[in-house]
């Protein structure tokens, strides 16, 4: 089934692209969250009218977001945690975690934007991706501080 997608796509593609996928991805993901809509020829002529709109609004979108990786690149976080006789964190620091010290910080970014494979569960020092656009990523270190 063909699809024009409306927003940016992870694995998928960006807004405005043509893209083949299998009927119940399209109807179960894609039409279900507004990700997508289907390549009839009146919605690709429909989309392409609003092109240059949506153009201007994405760069604008992407100079706030490399504005705000510059502000990101320098962050550091730093995060106490009580630790058990082993030396692992009875709890976990995670990517909520992150996003609420961000905010506490003055940088707004959605939990989505946090590249976190796993929960960190040890403490010492962690690097971690913050990715806003396909283009825009800073990397920003966070720290886990045993607490007795």
């Amino acid at each position: 089934m063909k699809v024009i997608l409306r927003k940016d796509v992870e694995h998928l593609g960006q807004a405005g692209q043509v893209k083949e996928v299998r009927p119940g991805y399209a109807r179960n993901f894609l039409f279900a969250r507004g990700l997508a809509m289907e390549a009839t020829p009146q919605a690709a002529a429909w989309f392409e009218k609003g092109g240059e709109r949506r153009k201007v609004l994405q760069d604008k979108k992407e100079a706030v977001a490399q504005e705000l990786c510059k502000k990101l690149s320098g962050v550091a976080l730093s995060f106490s945690r009580p630790v058990g006789e082993q030396g692992r964190l009875f709890g976990s620091v995670g990517k909520s975690d992150i996003v609420k010290s961000l905010k506490a910080s003055g940088h707004s970014v959605e939990k989505d934007a946090v590249r976190l494979d796993a929960a960190i569960k040890e403490p010492g020092d962690y690097t971690v991706d913050v990715r806003l656009t396909p283009t825009a990523a800073a990397k920003i270190k966070v720290s886990v501080v045993p607490r007795a």
